[in-house]
């Protein structure tokens, strides 16, 4: 099992590209079962999460090929498929609920494994299942898996309004992918607003797809009888831009986060410049400059929904919390078990206390290298973050989760002067 040993104490400058959005990504290639033609995708970034979709695609009958230098991928998905979700293809990947709406919209049946348990808290399918109700479809639940038609004699899913019971980024996206192809038109009430959702509408529109509000809290679609292929290339990946702030924020230095945007970011950076990091736009990106840990001062923030203090966040910023003068509060309301960094954090000396949903962070003068293990993907990254600036040697167990969601973070942060390097 790979290991990232960290040798911390040095600051960081130069250059960084951010790679495309892993969770833009996800529901993209989701989005090419919804016609038979060639989809084109760029940008595409290197992860895990992102091969277990391919493979998952490509059981179903999809071509698939990878092209160019720059995270280039081809989508066919000519007849016949097979919409089918396996369990084995899809136990270490939640993001696998997004193929149930473009099957059951394109292909009027499909059988998807539930996604199985999640390390950081519950993301039911409840509110899956109660969208495309309301749109016509009948799903159960039996031996793991939703099978999904429709009723005899309907050809099409029909037009709904959708209100669910809480904004669900994946619900969201299910939703809009199959009301492209349903008959009339559909109105998604308090749908989620982050910036991978007007991105997918965005693609789906070149795909000849009618949308409307997509990136406010109602978005409205005209289904159409027909999608055809079109290129995309995914945005840029907000979380990943913002590890990289934060990260050049707590160890010191001057980086350029090329590809980054800040009309992303926005609570994030208000944060970092409370804290005394200087943020600002240039060129194609974002300009960061900080004079390290001893310079920073601790920030209280809450997580939220999208425009809000991403939960995605929580944890890198903890870690600069940790090294932060003066104490701090961290309250998170969107996963139940998002602290589990925290003892691997104490461990590096960090001074941090839970109460319910609420952590309580002293920061401290100086970090010291540990052995640590990461446990979820935030989680891992606020190791990192930690070990570069901790004194001395900071191994991270268990980085098959930074994996799923980091292209080459290592190679990235060692560019930037930073001593690491993966042990196998």
């Amino acid at each position: 099992m790979d290991k990232l040993l960290i040798r911390g104490g040095r600051r960081l400058h130069g250059e960084v590209i951010i790679s495309g959005a892993k969770n833009a990504a996800l529901p993209e290639l989701c989005a090419a079962l919804l016609t038979a033609e060639p989809v084109n995708l760029h940008n595409v970034p290197r992860l895990k999460d992102v091969g277990t979709m391919r493979t998952l695609l490509e059981h179903m009958g999809v071509v698939t090929q990878t092209f160019g230098e720059r995270g280039g991928m081809g989508f066919h998905a000519a007849d016949p498929i097979r919409p089918e979700a396996p369990y084995e293809l899809v136990k270490t990947m939640r993001a696998s609920v997004l193929a149930l709406g473009p099957l059951l919209a394109r292909f009027g049946h499909a059988k998807v494994s539930l996604p199985g348990g999640c390390a950081i808290g519950s993301r039911p399918v409840d509110q899956h299942i109660k969208g495309l109700t309301a749109m016509g479809a009948e799903i159960v639940v039996e031996h793991g898996y939703m099978v999904a038609r429709l009723p005899a004699g309907r050809t099409r899913l029909k037009g709904a309004r959708i209100a669910t019971d809480m904004v669900t980024v994946t619900g969201t996206e299910n939703f809009l992918m199959a009301a492209c192809l349903a008959q009339g038109e559909t109105l998604l009430e308090n749908a989620a607003q982050e910036p991978e959702i007007p991105d997918l509408a965005e693609m789906l529109i070149k795909m000849g797809a009618k949308i409307e509000g997509h990136g406010s809290s109602r978005i409205r679609i005209q289904g159409v009888e027909k999608l055809h292929g079109c290129t995309h290339q995914v945005v840029a990946d907000r979380i990943e831009a913002g590890t990289f702030l934060c990260a050049v924020a707590a160890a010191g230095g001057d980086v350029l986060v090329r590809h980054a945007r800040i009309d992303h970011l926005e609570a994030v950076v208000e944060k970092l410049r409370d804290a005394g990091v200087t943020v600002t736009v240039e060129g194609d990106g974002i300009r960061v400059r900080s004079g390290g840990a001893s310079g920073l001062k601790a920030q209280n923030f809450r997580t939220t929904e999208y425009p809000g203090f991403p939960t995605d966040m929580q944890a890198q910023f903890m870690a600069l919390n940790a090294v932060a003068q003066g104490a701090s509060m961290v309250t998170e309301t969107i996963f139940e078990n998002r602290f589990m960094h925290v003892d691997e954090l104490v461990r590096l000396g960090a001074n941090i206390q839970i109460d319910g949903k609420v952590a309580l962070v002293e920061g401290v003068p100086q970090l010291s290298g540990a052995m640590v293990m990461a446990t979820d993907l935030r989680a891992s990254a606020s190791l990192v973050i930690a070990g570069l600036v901790a004194q001395g040697e900071t191994l991270v167990d268990r980085i098959y989760h930074l994996d799923r969601g980091y292209d080459q973070m290592e190679e990235k942060l060692r560019a930037l002067g930073a001593d690491i390097e993966r042990v196998r």
